[in-house]
């Protein structure tokens, strides 16, 4: 075949191999010269009618090597070969330091959580924990209230209509009420003595206002043991106060009633009456309700199969938004649910 178009192909190829634009027009230029729809390559292509039949295939194979050769180019040029200075400004400078990343905080009631258990576990209590989703019998017949108790009527409770199977007794599905249930569920498996708080989050129908919610999250704790006193529970609970609030914490137990426990106690912090908000939270009195408590009651040791003759124990509850509410000055519990980053970012220092 006839040398004069492969040669003219070989020095373009050439060319194409020693282009280097500089600059965004110039890479633009050599697209058009090369790869435009009047590029240089054109020409040579129309050639093949002047070369033999037997070399034709060799040309064409030629041709579209060079045309690969332009399109690669190209590329390279387009992905950072040859940037201009204003390209150069839009590419971020790998070697500058890097921004700060604001960082996120824990939420108040995760802060609070997390001081509440950091505090019995300094005295020997572990985390026991229970599904939220659960059967009747482990959240209410179990604690000494079976469905004709009067107490039933104390929790409105969410009851599971369809889409799980009953609990082991034939019991209705429901939201935990409250975590007394990851209690009952510890005394089945575990023989005492049981040192033991239960954190999490529990449900009940009840209207959201600005101290009450429909969901929210309570913290209790079991200890049985032989010879357990109410003594050893106001000592424990002391502590808590202490621990939680100021060491100068005063306490006091009033008599109350809860179906698990017999006797049965209302706590309260000296909260003081220093301030109008002081007077407006504890109505006056200085005195400021914070959990229940009492003995765990004998028929609850036995629905667990808890011999009550030996052991005996304690129980207590409280929660964990109102601790929050008191630690932090929160108003509203409603603001602890709304995910508001203002709200939350004033968290962010509280280790």
């Amino acid at each position: 075949m006839s040398t004069a178009p492969t040669d003219r192909l070989h020095t373009l190829m050439d060319e194409i191999r020693a282009e280097k634009p500089e600059g965004a027009d110039a890479i633009e230029q050599f697209r058009i010269k090369y790869l435009g729809s009047k590029n240089v390559i054109k020409p040579l292509m129309a050639e093949i009618r002047n070369v033999p039949n037997e070399g034709k295939k060799a040309y064409g194979q030629l041709i579209n090597e060079a045309k690969q050769l332009a399109q690669s180019r190209y590329d390279d040029f387009q992905a950072g070969g040859a940037d201009t200075d204003e390209e150069a400004g839009d590419r971020p400078d790998l070697t500058a330091p890097g921004e700060p990343m604001p960082l996120g905080s824990r939420h108040p009631i995760a802060l609070t959580m997390r001081k509440i258990i950091s505090i019995f576990e300094r005295i020997g209590f572990t985390v026991a924990e229970g599904p939220e989703v659960e059967d009747d019998w482990h959240n209410f017949t179990a604690m000494n209230t079976p469905e004709d108790h009067p107490a039933r009527d104390m929790q409105d409770t969410y009851y599971i209509a369809d889409g799980l199977p009953a609990g082991p007794r034939n019991s209705a599905m429901l939201l935990r009420t409250h975590t007394s249930s990851v209690q009952a569920r510890t005394m089945e498996t575990t023989k005492p003595p049981i040192r033991i708080i239960a954190p999490g989050r529990v449900y009940r129908n009840e209207t959201i206002s600005a101290r009450s919610h429909a969901q929210f999250h309570q913290v209790e704790g079991l200890y049985i043991a032989e010879k357990v006193s109410f003594a050893d529970m106001k000592a424990t609970l002391l502590h808590y106060a202490r621990e939680m609030y100021g060491a100068k914490t005063k306490i006091r137990l009033r008599p109350s009633y809860f179906p698990f426990t017999e006797p049965s106690a209302e706590m309260d912090i000296w909260w003081g009456l220093e301030t109008e908000h002081d007077h407006r939270i504890t109505k006056g009195t200085g005195w400021l309700e914070i959990m229940g408590c009492g003995m765990v009651d004998p028929a609850v040791l036995e629905n667990c199969g808890i011999d009550s003759e030996k052991y005996t124990g304690y129980a207590f509850g409280m929660g964990a938004e109102r601790q929050a509410m008191l630690l932090y000055n929160i108003t509203d519990i409603r603001l602890m649910f709304e995910n508001d980053a203002r709200f939350l970012r004033q968290f962010a220092s509280v280790m």
